[in-house]
């Protein structure tokens, strides 16, 4: 099993963030540093800051309702407030899959299940995420194209997405946006690209796993039914 696998399937972190610690030489295998790709047995001792992991036989699956004011992260250097701060004392160690900014609500997901936080998260599964969006005033015909066929960000044209206007007031737009990506911040970059100022965002589904009426702050536990779905989107 390669190493980032082993140390995902053991709750450490996702698989990209895993490679990162083997990167910074943060993890060995018999007491040597590791290197990427690197492939190990479940007879090898493998140890994160000198502590020993091992591989989980149950996963845990979580689903929460994030608000504004959380950063997605488990630490965080500046002393913020974060997701892990919503999630109960009693539940072991998971971390949540993907990210949502500070300023941005909705559905997050929390695992300890490496593989399935690699799935959700890999650009080459094109994973449909579908957020409210709510914009000062009213926006273009042309504006709405430029969003259903791709915008440029960092020199980069974005995947088609999916976009339909739910309500209009001379004040504010609301809308559905569905994407295929996980770009930083990329559906606030993507409206400021048509100059359109976002007020409000809000992820609100993941495939078509919805909050199912979670308030805002609440987590609760998925279903077996709705990991089974997860895992074969």
């Amino acid at each position: 099993m390669r190493i980032n696998k082993f140390l995902a399937d053991s709750g450490v972190d996702s698989r990209r963030a895993c490679d990162k610690l083997i990167s910074d030489g943060r993890v060995k295998v018999n007491g040597k540093i590791a290197s990427l790709g690197e492939e190990v047995d479940l007879d090898d001792v493998v140890t994160v800051d000198g502590s020993v992991v091992s591989l989980k036989k149950k996963f845990e699956y979580y689903i929460m309702n994030k608000p504004k004011g959380y950063v997605t992260t488990v630490k965080d250097d500046k002393g913020r407030k974060t997701v892990m701060d919503l999630l109960p004392s009693n539940i072991g160690r998971i971390y949540p899959v993907g990210r949502l900014d500070y300023d941005t609500e909705g559905l997050l997901i929390f695992t300890s299940d490496g593989e399935l936080a690699n799935r959700l998260t890999h650009p080459r599964n094109e994973i449909p995420k579908t957020y409210l969006v709510r914009i000062v005033g009213k926006i273009s015909e042309n504006a709405l194209a430029k969003l259903r066929n791709g915008v440029i960000l960092d020199g980069v044209k974005t995947k088609k997405a999916t976009v339909k206007v739910v309500n209009e007031t001379q004040n504010f737009t609301k809308l559905h946006v569905t994407i295929t990506e996980g770009k930083n911040r990329q559906v606030r970059r993507m409206f400021e690209s048509v100059n359109s100022e976002i007020d409000f965002l809000k992820r609100i589904k993941v495939g078509d796993l919805t909050l199912r009426g979670l308030d805002r702050g609440e987590v609760r536990k998925l279903t077996k039914e709705e990991v089974y779905y997860l895992q074969n989107l």
